[in-house]
């Protein structure tokens, strides 16, 4: 027998290559396309804001699903969902975009107002449409999904609407919805006084049993509630969040509560744009079969950031927003010791202002040692994660993390803490072993850190081992193919649950 044919509905607050802010957009659509390789029916649902160029990417309009209309609190909102699929190599995906000109077209930005640099305030009714959105397309179209994959605070009421006003329609008790958390940190916490525009019933608006939290209506409390499985972007993750405080960020008791519904899948990667074997962007590409050629690279990495080339001196490469949460307040504390060190260091990134000085200034007291670029330069990424052969990643919290994976498809040895994403992905070398893909430090602590680099350069001098970590690491795999399947059995899973 034939295995069954699933209908996803993937719906996102952005999806590469029509807009992004984070990886969030790089998952909307990198999964999707896998997804639908791996022979399943998905089709996403993103709103249309300014920055989508209709024109290029041939988006249409659908008679059919032209001047909806929702309750938004007192307001009648008019919307349209209009059509194109997802530019990919194989699979046509089709997406739907959500047009209202009010919420969203009038808006390049997503979710900033690019004049205040805060959130806009409207917010609640702009995702409120979203949610009620993603409920008259699946009336209107007839087409019923067997899982919505939601993602993140921006999609966290439909669980809510689903289990409440809409719980009684036809068909709406076939499919389950699934919950991804990308980033605990961002919520979607609004007055209390938005839970009218809602249109939800008034018992949700309880701390006990709805979707208010601390006083302020929360969409992500919302998703946690009230989707039939959660899941994050890797399984250590999973874990911290429901059981210690400092990752749960106020959420902890929701999430404990929901243990059993709770899973972690890590991210995939996209092997067609980060593969050394085939990346444009690098001077000369290479594979685990002639690793040697790795070395070009760093010739023309050290050259790029006016560091003399040296073979026997390892390059650490770090590629990262520069905030506390990403560890550079370790970087900055250890940073005089490190520099004692026979390394040389490659900063690529932006971010809080008091490290762009620091980080300045260190450039140019340390020249011959450590170069930095602030801001973010997407050929530099490339090149200094083929160039390096360390990179360091002391992330305070990590729920997923990319650039490990891509550092060891690039054979350039991670160096990272033991935490979320992190611990799931890099291997720690054990020298009785001499297995492993990385290095790796448990405590949050500088000194710590600085212990496992001095590690790491201490065995780099050993170029036979060395050879073997890198091999070890561009072995793994880490592609999409390997994620989506894990989605696939988690969709099943839910499906045939009672």
């Amino acid at each position: 027998m034939a295995a069954k044919k699933l209908k996803i509905l993937f719906v996102t607050s952005e999806v590469v290559p029509f807009v992004k802010t984070g990886g969030l957009a790089d998952v909307s659509s990198a999964l999707p396309q896998m997804l639908s390789e791996l022979g399943h029916e998905v089709r996403i649902v993103v709103p249309k804001y300014g920055a989508v160029d209709e024109r290029k990417f041939k988006i249409h309009e659908i008679v059919r699903l032209k001047d909806l209309q929702v309750k938004i609190g007192n307001k009648d909102v008019i919307f349209s969902l209009k059509s194109c699929f997802l530019p990919g190599p194989r699979i046509r995906v089709q997406i739907y975009f959500l047009d209202n000109q009010e919420y969203f077209g009038s808006r390049n930005s997503l979710y900033l107002d690019p004049r205040t640099g805060k959130d806009y305030p409207d917010n609640d009714e702009r995702f409120i449409l979203l949610s009620r959105a993603v409920m008259e397309l699946i009336i209107k179209l007839g087409w019923i999904p067997d899982v919505i994959h939601l993602n993140d605070w921006q999609c966290g009421l439909i669980p809510a609407y689903l289990k409440t006003i809409y719980k009684d329609h036809e068909s709406f008790d076939k499919f389950k919805t699934l919950f991804t958390i990308h980033n605990l940190a961002y919520q979607g916490e609004f007055p209390i006084a938005a839970f009218q525009k809602t249109g939800l019933p008034k018992e949700l608006e309880s701390t006990t049993k709805g979707i208010v939290h601390k006083g302020k209506i929360n969409f992500m409390k919302s998703g946690l509630m009230f989707a039939d499985v959660i899941n994050t972007v890797s399984r250590t993750y999973a874990n911290e969040i429901r059981t210690k405080e400092e990752y749960g960020e106020g959420l902890k008791e929701v999430l404990s509560k929901r243990k059993d519904s709770l899973f972690g899948i890590v991210n995939g990667i996209d092997k067609n744009v980060w593969n050394p074997e085939k990346d444009k962007l690098i001077p000369v590409k290479y594979s685990v079969k002639n690793i040697e050629a790795k070395l070009e690279n760093k010739k023309e990495l050290a050259d790029r950031f006016g560091l003399k080339f040296r073979e026997d001196v390892p390059i650490i490469g770090l590629i990262s927003r520069l905030f506390d949460s990403k560890g550079i307040d370790l970087l900055q504390k250890a940073f005089s010791d490190l520099m004692k060190l026979n390394i040389q260091f490659i900063v690529l990134g932006t971010g809080d202002s008091k490290y762009h000085s620091f980080f300045e200034k260190m450039a140019m007291k340390h020249s011959d040692k450590f170069a930095v670029y602030l801001g973010f330069n997407d050929e530099l990424a490339h090149l200094i994660e083929a160039g390096s052969d360390l990179f360091l990643m002391p992330s305070k919290y990590e729920p997923c993390g990319l650039n490990q994976m891509y550092s060891l498809a690039y054979g350039t040895v991670p160096i990272v803490r033991e935490t979320g994403g992190l611990a799931d992905t890099v291997i720690k070398y054990n020298e009785k072993t001499e297995e492993g893909t990385g290095f790796v430090f448990k405590k949050y602590d500088s000194v710590e850190m600085l212990k496992e680099i001095k590690r790491a350069v201490k065995v780099f001098n050993n170029k036979k081992v060395w050879q073997k970590i890198m091999r070890n690491g561009m072995k793994m795999d880490f592609s999409w193919d390997v994620s989506a399947r894990q989605y696939i059995e988690l969709y099943k899973s839910m499906i045939t649950a009672e």
